[in-house]
């Protein structure tokens, strides 16, 4: 993908087009102002342009010290499966620079992470105020 940019800066983002990405991905909808607002207050966010076009998007949050937790990352389908995720991934991990990296995923993408290292924990837990919708989606059981 030699025309795909990467930025780390919340610039010159049109969120609708974010939230189309989204539902594109599919990751389901997202409102425009909510979702900025949860990208400017990430401490790290990952834009992936394509001749200026905006086709994924990523974010995470750190302790700085010793964990952080990756979130949101998605692109348009048809950037999928060409080396785009893993390079986004990398670029947000060597960032982060933390010693332990969590991740939260679709149930479909997790043997994607696998590949990059991630390994499936037993002892993490979430308290919701909807569990039956991540109970219908395969996110908790």
């Amino acid at each position: 993908m030699p025309n795909i940019e990467l930025t780390f800066d919340i610039e010159n983002i049109d969120w609708e087009h974010a939230c189309t990405i989204f539902e594109r991905a599919p990751l389901g909808t997202r409102k425009p102002d909510r979702l900025q607002k949860i990208f400017e207050n990430s401490q790290l966010v990952c834009f992936a342009w394509d001749n200026g076009t905006l086709v994924g998007l990523a974010r995470a949050l750190s302790d700085q010290v010793a964990w952080s937790v990756i979130y949101d990352l998605c692109m348009f389908p048809e950037y999928q499966g060409q080396g785009l995720g893993k390079r986004m991934m990398r670029a947000m991990i060597e960032r982060l620079d933390t010693p332990n990296v969590q991740l939260h995923s679709v149930p479909a993408m997790m043997g994607f992470y696998e590949k990059l290292g991630f390994r499936k924990m037993t002892t993490a837990m979430v308290l919701t105020a909807d569990p039956e919708r991540l109970e219908r989606g395969g996110y908790i059981i």
